[in-house]
């Protein structure tokens, strides 16, 4: 089995230990980012706008924090990246849009905020997709320059899995965070819908978006969401305490998800992917799926027949403002959005809300298998990403928790071809801690000797 060595990540947690007791600062940590920026930078394309002397400034008030022992929190020095769809204050928010060239909102959206005031260093603002749905961005993959990052965090991505920072935010209605991450070999957590506050950030669809985090590792990613979670938490909040990553915990069962995809991936892929099952199967893991139980074979059939009416849902959400972006800046937006435009007008009322129904019925047919299995797995990608940088990808294997809006991680596990693909980890609705731990022992099961 192929497995991704990781070689470019730089995670913040495992550097911090050092800056404690004056062997490394937070301001020498940063000049490391920004060395790595102004080298690769010039090739990735994974940012719109930097602000390196405030980030220098803020690097050297976290260094003189530690030296005197008063951290704000666990992220305090950590260098991060903000995708262009969540709003900064001092630097522009542009959705990756002509419609928002240089628009400056005067605020920090809330999952900023939170890290900001935890003393993490904001660097830049990374590239999106247009509106994190539409046309592609300049950005490549850290791994190959003809191939895309995945999308819409495509910059998030790169910036991450190709060594520039150790964290990111990112957002996702269908595969914006995790997709990325797989094709860039980074760590990437969708949380359960409404675990983390969406304030100050330019939605698609109020039912599916979610904060997201591509990290240099889990310890970076989980810290970060508690950070964000313990200041402003979203609506249903982030379950259990505590700034650490959870324990690592052996999952006794999970269950492995075929869907739609499975029929489109490659030969390799496939292949890479079952060793990893048996590495877990060797590991004392009992792993079922559609051939094993009859009612998971419904439960797959069931998930393929429902997933199909998210991109109804979304359309209709996105009748404000995307309807009024098409009147007023009919050429400032691509087709793709017109087409959004025009699918969610003939979207009726009931319609959407039907499909909200089926919804919470599918979401409470999932949870109902919550006592039988720690979880789900599948891939968090089709394969490696794909050549070119007109199309950021099939997100087949993502859109499902996505419309469940249960949590998820990208793990960076399996190498295909000399590329990253990511295995996606999937848990039960508001369940995220202890999917985090199921996640960390996956990670050390698979990786380890």
């Amino acid at each position: 089995m192929g497995l991704w060595k990781g070689e470019r990540l730089v995670s913040f947690a495992r550097a911090a230990s050092a800056f404690r007791d004056g062997r490394d600062s937070p301001r020498a940590f940063l000049e490391r980012c920004l060395a790595a920026i102004a080298e690769r930078e010039p090739t990735l394309r994974a940012f719109v706008a930097l602000d390196p002397e405030g980030a220098r400034k803020a690097a050297d008030l976290a260094t003189g924090r530690y030296r005197a022992g008063r951290t704000l929190s666990p992220l305090d020095g950590c260098p991060f990246g903000v995708k262009d769809v969540i709003e900064t204050a001092e630097l522009p928010t542009q959705m990756g849009s002509p419609i928002f060239a240089g628009w400056r909102p005067g605020r920090d959206a809330a999952s900023v905020r939170a890290l900001r005031t935890g003393g993490a260093v904001l660097v830049g603002k990374t590239v999106t997709t247009e509106f994190a749905a539409g046309r592609s961005g300049p950005t490549v993959n850290p791994h190959d320059p003809g191939r895309t990052p995945g999308g819409s965090s495509s910059g998030s991505g790169a910036a991450v899995g190709g060594g520039l920072l150790p964290l990111a935010l990112a957002t996702q209605a269908g595969g914006s965070t995790l997709r990325p991450a797989s094709y860039c070999g980074a760590f990437g957590y969708k949380p359960s819908v409404g675990a983390l506050s969406m304030a100050g950030v330019h939605t698609v669809s109020v039912t599916h978006d979610h904060v997201g985090i591509i990290a240099a590792s889990l310890d970076d990613v989980w810290i970060a969401a508690r950070r964000i979670a313990d200041v402003f938490p979203g609506p249903d909040g982030l379950a259990g305490t505590g700034d650490a990553l959870p324990p690592a915990r052996r999952p006794e069962r999970l269950i492995r998800l075929y869907t739609a995809g499975w029929d489109n991936l490659d030969a390799d892929t496939r292949a890479t992917f079952e060793a990893c099952l048996r590495r877990l199967r060797e590991r004392g893991v009992e792993v079922l799926g559609r051939d094993d139980d009859p009612d998971l074979a419904r439960l797959e059939r069931e998930l393929d027949e429902g997933v199909g009416g998210r991109y109804d849902v979304l359309a209709h959400e996105m009748r404000w403002p995307f309807a009024e972006y098409a009147e007023r800046h009919p050429e400032k937006l691509s087709e793709t959005m017109h087409n959004y435009v025009r699918h969610g007008a003939a979207i009726p009322l009931e319609r959407h809300r039907q499909l909200l129904e089926a919804r919470a019925r599918m979401c409470a047919r999932v949870n109902a298998l919550a006592p039988r299995a720690g979880g789900f797995l599948t891939l968090a990608s089709s394969g490696p990403a794909p050549e070119g940088l007109s199309h950021t990808g099939d997100r087949t294997f993502l859109n499902y928790w996505s419309w469940l809006g249960f949590p998820a991680f990208s793990l960076p596990l399996l190498t295909v071809r000399g590329l990253p693909v990511g295995v996606q980890v999937m848990g039960f609705g508001n369940a995220d801690d202890r999917l985090a731990g199921h996640a960390a022992w996956i990670l050390e099961a698979v990786k380890g000797d």
